[in-house]
């Protein structure tokens, strides 16, 4: 893979279409603004369409209302063949609100450099790193996020699961290139954390009912095979594939031998013994010599700072919640598990897990909120009563109609043979205990492409967590990375 310097579902009945009267559909749902934006490259002058797109069956019986905001450069000559990207976040059950008010829309929420939040009340300013420079931006909110609901009979469980969200947003996508007049453009798709799965999934379907071919995927903190990081009790892969990223977490708060002091080469260490010695460890389950096991604690500690009477007692296997409450248990603090940088306190000190994820509830949560909230009704004059859901459990039914472990490279391998000029992008973040780095690096060295196909895969990896835009040094850098990426693609060299 080139590298650059530095999760059974029943099928919807119904596909989408377009409504029959477009105008009542575009005055009686939408509200339409004109911005500006200051850029690297000088003034960005933009149209904002928010609102939604009613979703029909093709008996024309209401099923959905899908709510998206989507960004057009203005100016364009032809903007029929401007590149068109297509967004969305996680969860399941997270809003677009992180990738478009973090990184990629003309707007960003205010933090410090480092990424922490700032006091409240929430502040929103002009984001100069916008995406919007390369491509015209859609940010998708998927069912029972944001504004999006069930219309007429429809219920939830008809949107949600795997199969079921690939259908709704993968429609709602071939219906807004079809209404909007995008078919000609370059098409991009872009997801963070769950959204990674579900653009993966996307490559395929979009091929398969649509013949939709796309020019890049761009995954955030990815997550394609679930069975990577699902830690259950006779499943060892996850446990060397976690460990570079409580590495890194132990090297930034000064945890780990202190004779580490470069984090990329005491990361390359890492993963060479989490790659052998690590794994051959715990495929011995209790078979494992008395002095193999001493080596691996020995290690281990030098690795995380763990004390080796902890690291015995794990049986070896270090766990997402453990670890976080254990690393700086006599600071009488936690880490984050979203970004292991950003640390909390719990009631006590005694517990076996943190009271909470300090990175989602401290840093990120609250001043999202507030800055969607008001973004969407002072600056795009879209006014809906229903709460916009940030990241809600209101998305069940969740299910896949695969094995227990949900795994979507496959989907994505296939999809990028039947297309040899898709490229995907993929950035990581080290801090990242979600969708960790070296997790996701596995399995795209699983995939097993032909060779002339892996140079169409590019990692980068930033000193951040999950999100790592919250960061200011990674979301400069994730902007420098993409205007690579965007040339790379549209200059159509092969």
């Amino acid at each position: 893979m080139k590298q650059l310097c530095f999760i059974a579902a029943f099928i919807i009945p119904f596909s989408l279409i377009a409504q029959k009267d477009a105008k009542e559909w575009k005055d009686g749902n939408l509200s339409i603004t004109k911005h500006q934006v200051n850029t690297a490259g000088g003034v960005l002058n933009y149209t904002a369409t928010a609102g939604y797109m009613t979703i029909k069956d093709e008996k024309d019986t209401l099923k959905a209302n899908l709510f998206f905001i989507a960004y057009t450069k203005d100016g364009e000559p032809d903007p029929g063949k401007r590149p068109v990207l297509f967004s969305f976040n996680g969860g399941p059950g997270s809003s677009s609100v992180w990738l478009h008010m973090g990184a990629f829309g003309p707007k960003v929420v205010l933090m410090t450099e480092e990424g922490n939040t700032l006091p409240p009340p929430y502040k929103y300013a002009d984001n100069p790193n916008t995406w919007l420079d390369k491509a015209d931006i859609v940010f998708i909110d998927p069912m029972m996020t944001g504004y999006t609901r069930p219309a007429g009979k429809s219920v939830q469980g008809e949107f949600t699961g795997y199969e079921n969200d690939l259908r709704f947003v993968g429609d709602f996508i071939r219906l807004y290139i079809t209404r909007y007049g995008r078919w000609s453009s370059p098409k991009f798709i872009a997801g963070e954390s769950y959204g990674t799965t579900r653009a993966a999934g996307l490559s395929g379907y979009l091929q398969d009912r649509y013949n939709l071919n796309v020019n890049g995927i761009i995954l955030i903190s990815a997550i394609l095979d679930f069975g990577t990081v699902r830690t259950d009790r006779g499943n060892d892969v996850p446990f060397p594939l976690l460990l570079p990223t409580f590495a890194a977490t132990s090297w930034y708060h000064k945890k780990a031998n202190s004779r580490y002091s470069n984090l990329s080469s005491f990361l390359q260490e890492v993963q060479q013994f989490a790659t052998t010695e690590y794994a051959a460890a715990l495929m011995k389950g209790d078979k494992i010599a008395e002095a193999e096991r001493n080596n691996i604690i020995n290690k281990l500690h030098d690795y995380t700072g763990l004390s080796k009477e902890y690291l015995d007692e794990t049986n070896l296997r270090l766990y997402v919640g453990r670890f976080n409450k254990e690393l700086l248990r006599k600071e009488k603090k936690t880490v984050g598990r979203l970004d292991s940088r950003i640390t909390g306190q719990d009631y006590d000190n005694a517990g076996e897990q943190y009271d909470y994820d300090a990175s989602l509830d401290i840093a990120i949560n609250g001043g999202y909120t507030a800055a969607i909230n008001d973004y969407i009704k002072r600056e795009l004059k879209y006014d809906n009563d229903l709460p916009y859901e940030i990241l809600t459990g209101r998305v069940r039914p969740w299910t896949n109609s695969q094995d227990k472990y949900l795994n979507v490279a496959e989907t994505l391998r296939g999809a990028m043979v039947k297309n040899p000029f898709l490229k995907v992008w993929v950035c990581n973040g080290y801090y990242d205990m979600a969708t960790p780095f070296f997790a996701t690096d596995y399995v795209l060295h699983h995939m097993f492409l032909p060779k002339n196909l892996q140079g169409n895969i590019t990692n980068t990896y930033y000193e951040a967590g999950h999100m790592m835009y919250i960061h200011k040094a990674s979301l400069l850098k994730l902007k420098k990375d993409y205007d690579l990426f965007m040339g790379e693609v549209l200059s159509n060299k092969f």
